[in-house]
This record gives structure tokens, C-alpha cells and sequence, in this order.
């Protein structure tokens, strides 16, 4: 099955699914009756109601034609305040997903139970990145910092337990208190040019990431080289 065909199902193992829950999971919520994400991208904004099934768009900017559009027995819309916008699907999505995935429901504690998406843990990845993560050019060292930052610990040592087995070296510092009350960790710097790549790689193929996200990671890169 291709990203052209995408599954029926939101809960089944797919590429475009294992970016959707990733983006819910890092910057998102669920609680009995809907599925929440946000994004500062409005091209991700589309493409995520599109893969929740939304059949139109906003803003005029259109959905990525290589995502197909289809319909679920829910409700998808978006919203948007102040250059954020509101991804939510309606339904009892947020229930099933809860259970299938560990994903917190209501402010309960999350188990986050990912393997589904095994098969596509760049997909999974890359929406973790751009729902929690954080990218920076280091002047002072010449180098790109890659980090993630969160309310619930168990999410970041998910994520780091991610990396650890991505087929290109990813070491990570300790998940630590953050000065906000929160959690956050971060990728050893000298990492950052061959997991960042690695992270987009095909992207552009499938529509599965935020072009703004994509762009200062990789222009930050380039500054390495210059």
C-alpha cells in the first residue's frame, strides 16, 4: 500500500497515519469526543485534516494533491487563531486511539504504545519533531541543536527509545526538568547533520511534514557547510 492509497482505518500502520498520531501525540490532545493538533504551518494544517479526512481546505493554499482526500465516519475541521491553527476530528476517534495507541485521553497518564508504527518510524518521527521538538543554529559553535521538549516525561523517553533505534546514529543527553516546569532532551550535536536528513528524507514524495519546519532544519544545516 502506497501514500497514494492510504488505509480505511486511522488506527492501521501506515506512513500518513504514523505522521498524524505523531503531530497528536507532540503537540495535541484528546479528550471522549475529539482529537485535537495544532501546528503554526498552514500547509501541515491541510494536510493533517486530509488525512483525518477533511474534504475541503483553508486559507486557499490546497491540500497537497498527493495526499488523498476521503471520508470517515467523523467530523474533521480547522480552525485558526493568531498563525496557529486547530486540526480536530469529531467522533470517537480519541476513544480508539486511546486504546490502541496509550495515548493520554482527558488528562489521564498516557502509556504511548507505538509499535504500530514500527514499519514507519520516520513518518512517526518527523511528527514528533515538528509537534514537540525544537531546531536552533548554534553560532557560537557552528552547529545545529535538535531537541524535544514536553509535558509528560513518559512522551520524551518514548521518543528518545524512537531514536535509539533509527538506522543512523542519534545519541541523546538525559531527559531533564526544563525551566518552564516541563521535560526536554536533547540530540548530541554532532548528530544533527545525518539525523536531520535522514528525518526528511522522501518527504517531499509524500506531503508528510510541515514546509516550514522542513526549511529552517535544513537551512540550518547548510549553514554548517557554509
Amino acid at each position: 500500500m502506497s501514500a497514494l492509497d492510504p488505509p480505511a482505518d486511522m488506527l492501521a500502520a501506515h506512513p500518513e497515519t504514523a505522521y498524524f498520531w505523531g503531530r497528536v501525540a507532540g503537540d495535541g490532545d484528546l479528550t471522549a469526543d475529539c482529537v485535537t493538533v495544532r501546528t503554526n504551518d498552514g500547509t501541515a494544517a491541510e494536510r493533517l485534516a486530509a488525512v483525518a479526512g477533511a474534504d475541503d481546505t483553508v486559507g486557499g493554499t490546497g491540500v497537497d494533491d498527493r495526499i488523498v482526500e476521503r471520508e470517515y465516519a467523523h467530523d474533521t475541521s480547522i480552525t485558526r487563531a493568531e498563525e496557529e491553527f486547530t486540526v480536530q476530528v469529531f467522533g470517537d476517534l480519541a476513544d480508539r486511539a486511546s486504546a490502541a495507541f496509550g495515548l493520554p485521553i482527558d488528562g489521564q497518564p498516557g502509556g504511548y504504545r507505538l509499535d504500530t508504527f514500527d514499519e514507519h518510524r520516520r513518518q512517526l518521527l518527523r511528527g514528533l519533531l515538528e509537534g514537540c521538538g525544537t531546531v536552533c543554529f548554534k553560532s557560537s559553535a557552528g552547529t545545529v541543536g535538535i531537541s524535544f521538549v514536553h509535558d509528560d516525561r513518559r512522551l520524551l523517553e518514548r521518543i528518545d527509545a524512537l531514536l535509539s533505534a533509527i538506522p543512523v546514529a542519534a545519541p541523546t543527553g538525559e531527559v531533564s526538568e526544563s525551566s518552564s516546569g516541563g521535560y526536554w532532551f536533547g540530540l548530541a550535536d554532532d548528530a544533527a547533520p545525518d539525523v536531520g536528513p535522514w528525518l526528511y528524507e522522501g518527504s517531499g514524495g509524500s506531503g508528510l511534514f510541515a514546509p516550514s519546519r522542513r526549511a529552517k532544519l535544513l537551512r540550518s544545516l547548510d549553514r554548517i557547510d557554509a
